[in-house]
């Protein structure tokens, strides 16, 4: 095969688009544009290991496969727009690249709070330099940190602010329960109080008003008036997706990039999209096109996408089943984990004790019509491996109706 693919995204999704590109048969020119300086390297320990100062950068940096080492990096300059039709992309430097395939993997962004007051003091875990700014401001002796956002990062980093000995950590968040939404009551009323116990402080069912300080943040003002003092403010409220370089081509990117079941973006059969940037239809599910925000997706897309770019600059059919992922993720907080397999999130109505009680190792099931569409493990290594038990039961399971 001769032509060339541009991968758009240099993150995990873009490193294994490029290794899929070469598994599925792809012999021509690979070339991957990112905006960091750095190779691909893994995310999740940012909020945790990095941020602890346990872990250097390259215990991060992922190793490409050998049959991807002649694949062409262009990294520190993105791409800034796309002319679909006429198959090329603009990069920050001005440069054109033409392609005969396209490969959307620009991933997201930390979304940021849009309130009043100073902005120095007030850090997003994304990048590493993100995390290497954010540690020397936590290894502060006596300092008070203030996290908004009970999600996934928000009490990572609240735990982790904690190890580090922080005098005080206090995390702000609109909803009743941290991480209420992926979890459900019952799972969120038990790592509430895990947290609690180890010395993190919530102020829920309020928001943020605004930032006091001059010339940084000293104090965070919530919408009930009550003000917190604060030397260090972490915002974790939620991702953008980074789609404005395709805008004007007829794309939906009203919440990422959406695809089709063989993640083809707008029905384009020159353009796919993988990792968390890909709003897909799942076929394991109900078929309602979501983005999923999990450390397995960049594979799982990467290697199906990668198949139906491949079959179609071969002249081929798309002969691949409809992508059907089986959503994993996992969260280490303080000296427990959450581990998920599956789709909780759509069995928040019938949740059920599978094993264990919410006041030691608990396994929660999450169910569809009595169907088990997903199961959370929170607790240590023997929940954990509870949680995996239920694998393959979960990937025997036949499509939702709903």
């Amino acid at each position: 095969m001769t032509g060339r693919i541009v991968v758009a995204g240099a993150s995990m999704g873009g490193l294994r688009a490029a290794e899929q590109l070469r598994a599925a048969g792809w012999t021509g020119a690979v070339t991957v544009v990112g905006d960091e300086p750095h190779m691909p390297y893994n995310r999740p320990p940012l909020s945790k290991e990095v941020l602890a100062g346990k872990a250097p950068f390259e215990s991060l940096a992922f190793t490409p496969k050998a049959a991807a080492a002649d694949v062409e990096w262009r990294l520190g300059t993105k791409v800034v727009s796309a002319r679909l039709r006429e198959r090329a992309v603009v990069l920050e430097d001005g440069t054109s690249l033409s392609y005969d395939g396209l490969v959307v993997a620009t991933g997201m962004r930390p979304r940021r709070l849009r309130c009043p007051g100073p902005v120095t003091g007030r850090h997003t875990v994304r990048t590493l330099a993100d995390a290497q700014g954010l540690r020397d401001e936590l290894t502060r002796p006596g300092v008070r940190v203030v996290v908004v956002g009970a999600g996934f990062i928000g009490c990572e980093v609240a735990a982790t602010a904690v190890g580090l000995g922080a005098a005080e950590v206090t995390v702000v968040d609109p909803l009743a329960l941290p991480m209420v939404g992926p979890l459900g009551e019952l799972l969120a009323r038990a790592l509430l109080k895990r947290h609690e116990e180890r010395g993190v402080r919530f102020r829920l069912g309020v928001g943020v008003a605004g930032f006091e300080g001059l010339s940084r943040v000293t104090g965070v003002v919530l919408s009930d008036g009550t003000v917190l003092p604060a030397d260090v403010v972490v915002e974790s409220v939620g991702s953008v997706a980074n789609v404005e370089w395709l805008d004007g081509n007829g794309l939906d990117l009203s919440d990422g990039v959406l695809t089709d079941v063989w993640l083809r973006a707008g029905g384009r059969p020159d353009v796919v999209a993988v990792g968390d940037v890909a709003r897909f239809p799942n076929a394991r599910y109900d078929g309602v096109p979501r983005r999923v925000e999990h450390w397995s997706i960049p594979t799982d897309t990467a290697r199906h996408a990668a198949k139906t770019l491949v079959a179609h600059l071969g002249g081929g059919d798309v002969e691949l089943a409809p992508f059907a992922p089986l959503p994993t993720f996992w969260s280490d907080q303080h000296d427990f984990r959450l581990q998920s397999f599956g789709a909780p999130g759509l069995g928040l109505d019938d949740v059920r004790v599978l094993d264990g009680g919410p006041d030691g190792d608990v396994l929660v099931g999450y169910h569809v019509d009595g169907r088990l569409v997903g199961v959370v493990a929170l607790g240590g290594q023997a929940a954990a491996m509870g949680a995996a038990k239920y694998r393959a039961q979960l990937l025997k399971q036949p499509a939702l109706t709903v």
